[in-house]
């Protein structure tokens, strides 16, 4: 590896590819040459022009023909990523020295993810607003998440447990993996489920293909267990959909997304496991024949809210509960896609 110069644009590493290596994608071969390099940050690296192949950028998809010669101009490696404090707004629902606990609203990342970078990515967090809130979390996450015990998806809202030192974390962490705290959710999914009540326990794992998705369709994930209830099924200008209560006793990955969606029934919302960005209204099929543009709804969020959480206080042993309603935007949503088409506006 040869050092920087002042003023000049120096390589991190150069490689030439031999035949042997002919075929690979140009992510995949990096990956094996570049040692402890991750495939993310290699990815990263080549979607900000800093590797060239042949003196010009390239895509991670390139097949190498095994003769390229390939300059990375980029840091292989960075410092690791701390969480910032950020003056971000907090629903505290409960606090004591011990924990707190919070309703996080949608698209609020819980924090920021490996790959990131102290910019943009890395603002907004809810760990970053608890950092300025608190000033003093649990070190047992690390200093990328500390306080965090449990994650919720970036747009699913609702109850979050946070610990505020080390011997509640600890405490925390052992119930939850131990199954002794209860979650609960409500969801809205597509269609109806034809029982009133059932258990998924399809296991899950990382789908192969797109990474950033969760799939119960590969042998040897791990075991996930999703109970779910009927609470309404709605029949609307909409289509079909039900009102669900989810209790969770694993907390794998997007597992009730995941799970809903493996029996055909996504979570409203969830564009990344089949359901439609918009909802087309089924009254209006014929509106393009009479020149009027289709009644559509859609809802920018995952229609997914931790409205239940139940554990005992890691020092008192007291059983705490806490509940959160969904938030007026869903509660606006449920309502407009019950309204009768003759009480709603054309778009």
């Amino acid at each position: 590896m040869t050092r920087p110069i002042i003023g000049v644009t120096v390589s991190q590493a150069k490689l030439a590819v031999t035949t042997e290596h002919a075929g690979k994608r140009l992510d995949q071969f990096l990956v094996t040459q570049l040692g402890s390099t991750s495939r993310a940050r290699v990815q990263e690296l080549i979607a900000q022009h800093q590797i060239l192949v042949d003196g010009s950028p390239a895509k991670p998809s390139l097949r190498l023909r095994g003769e390229e010669q390939i300059e990375v101009l980029g840091e292989l490696d960075r410092p690791p990523l701390r969480a910032i404090s950020e003056d971000i707004s907090l629903d505290v629902v409960y606090e004591d020295d011990d924990l707190a606990v919070i309703n996080k609203p949608a698209g609020m990342m819980v924090h920021a993810g490996a790959g990131a970078t102290e910019d943009a990515r890395n603002r907004g967090t809810l760990v970053n607003a608890l950092l300025h809130h608190f000033g003093v979390l649990s070190a047992v996450g690390g200093e990328l998440r500390p306080g965090i015990v449990h994650r919720l998806d970036k747009d699913t809202s609702g109850l979050i447990v946070v610990a505020k030192n080390d011997v509640a974390h600890r405490a925390l962490s052992a119930e939850f993996a131990g199954r002794r705290v209860r979650k609960t959710y409500i969801a809205l999914v597509h269609g109806w489920l034809p029982s009133d009540r059932g258990t998924i326990n399809s296991s899950i794992q990382r789908d192969a293909i797109r990474r950033i998705r969760m799939t119960t369709r590969r042998s040897g994930g791990r075991e996930a267990m999703t109970r779910y209830e009927v609470q309404r099924r709605i029949q609307s200008d909409f289509g079909k959909f039900t009102l669900l209560r989810v209790e969770i006793a694993t907390g794998r990955t997007h597992q009730i997304r995941v799970h809903m969606a493996s029996l055909g029934h996504p979570v409203v919302g969830d564009t990344l496991y089949g359901a439609p960005r918009e909802i087309r209204g089924r009254t209006e099929q014929r509106a393009d024949l009479e020149g009027r543009p289709y009644t559509t709804i859609s809802l920018p969020r995952n229609f997914l809210h931790s409205a239940e959480v139940q554990f005992m206080h890691p020092r008192t042993g007291e059983m705490l509960k806490f509940v959160s309603p969904i938030s007026d935007q869903l509660q606006v949503f449920l309502q407009d896609l019950e309204r009768p088409s003759a009480a709603r506006k054309r778009i």
